[in-house]
């Protein structure tokens, strides 16, 4: 089979929900050292001493603190025992962030607040992604759910509908399709696989492809590919034939904190046509 590296610059980026994300991933510290989080998952703010709520707001943790907190320092301890970040507290402050991106290590972290280098308070959190997904579908399928643009670059793509039902925020990295599609992403079509610079995602605001896109706890997004994996090229992937044809295909994404490969197997089936490019694709999950 013809081995092509043809990259087609196009398309695929998130579709965030209005408001993007907002979620608590821990809770408060009280007076007697014990944390608590509220029945909605979120930060609770009922707290009794001066860690008043401690939470994952996108890509930062926030402490809160109680407007009364005799406390000059805040601490976050990683999972590994070392100090992530160290923040002084102005008087009067009541609160505190540390940015963590999307590059902190996951688990259990630890808050201590200090006055005078002496432990005032302490509470933990766990900052963990967990990203699924939901559903995968094709544009030539249905294009109700894709971006506002050309029909016949729309057809060649694919969304994507990715949650992430963890505590901490993601992000994904490289979109593939790999197995009996028209255009796969390995080396019997796009070869972009094994690529460190190229994610097969589409952003149709910039109109770019994109290194990557963030998910933030309890957030879902859309993303679309960018390298048309069903698009029939000649000497490629699959073709239509004169017979039914059926397979399988797995979709992959590659993230940056959580599960390097978050992977997910359909069946693909193909109806019969006489032109290589001229028959039906259904997909369903397997």
């Amino acid at each position: 089979m013809t081995r092509n590296n043809l990259a087609i610059s196009r398309r695929t980026v998130l579709r965030t929900a209005a408001g993007a994300a907002l979620v608590g991933v821990a809770g408060c510290l009280n007076t007697d050292g014990d944390t608590g989080t509220s029945g909605d998952g979120t930060g609770s703010t009922d707290g009794q001493g001066p860690l008043q709520r401690v939470a994952v707001e996108e890509n930062t943790l926030v402490v809160e603190l109680s407007p009364d907190a005799d406390v000059d320092q805040i601490n976050l301890i990683q999972p590994n025992g070392e100090l992530f970040g160290t923040r002084d507290v102005a008087a009067g402050a009541q609160q505190v962030s540390f940015k963590i991106g999307t590059s902190y290590a996951s688990g259990e972290y630890s808050v201590i607040a200090l006055r005078n280098g002496e432990n005032v308070a302490e509470t933990s959190l766990s900052i963990q992604p967990n990203l699924e997904i939901v559903e995968m579908g094709i544009g030539r399928n249905q294009p109700e759910k894709m971006w506002d643009g050309p029909r016949d670059e729309i057809t060649e793509e694919a969304f994507v509908t990715v949650e992430n039902r963890g505590s901490g925020p993601d992000a994904i990295t490289k979109l593939l399709f790999i197995g009996d599609v028209p255009y796969p992403s390995d080396e019997e079509g796009t070869n972009y696989a094994d690529s460190d610079d190229v994610s097969g995602i589409y952003d149709p605001k910039s109109d770019l492809e994109v290194r990557e896109v963030i998910v933030g706890a309890g957030e879902q997004i859309t993303v679309y590919s960018s390298r048309s994996p069903f698009a029939f090229v000649p000497g490629a992937g699959t073709s239509c034939t004169d017979d039914e044809q059926s397979g399988e295909l797995e979709l992959i994404l590659e993230t940056q904190v959580g599960d390097s490969r978050i992977a997910k197997g359909y069946a693909i089936q193909y109806s019969a046509s006489p032109e290589p490019d001229g028959c039906d694709i259904t997909i369903s999950e397997t």
